[in-house]
């Protein structure tokens, strides 16, 4: 099953992360299948972009979005 989360990328206490389209089993840094967008919240206002149609195509396919994920995108 694919599901839609966030990967962390950058140095210690310097994280961003990436939106990913990944396999449920993978590492939570492994290799996506596609990156969808990413997540900085470390400048104010934290900066969030998200490929929508993307996104949608994902979950049409039966990809499943997490929490975190989830969160974000209802805030934009």
């Amino acid at each position: 099953m694919v599901k839609i989360r966030l990967a962390q990328y950058g140095a210690k206490n310097r994280r961003t992360y990436r939106i990913v389209a990944i396999e449920e089993g993978k590492r939570r840094n492994g290799t996506p299948v596609e990156v969808l967008g990413f997540y900085n919240p470390l400048v104010k206002p934290a900066q969030f972009s998200v490929d929508r149609a993307r996104l949608s195509y994902w979950q049409s396919q039966g990809a499943v979005v997490t929490t975190g994920v989830s969160r974000l995108i209802e805030k934009i």
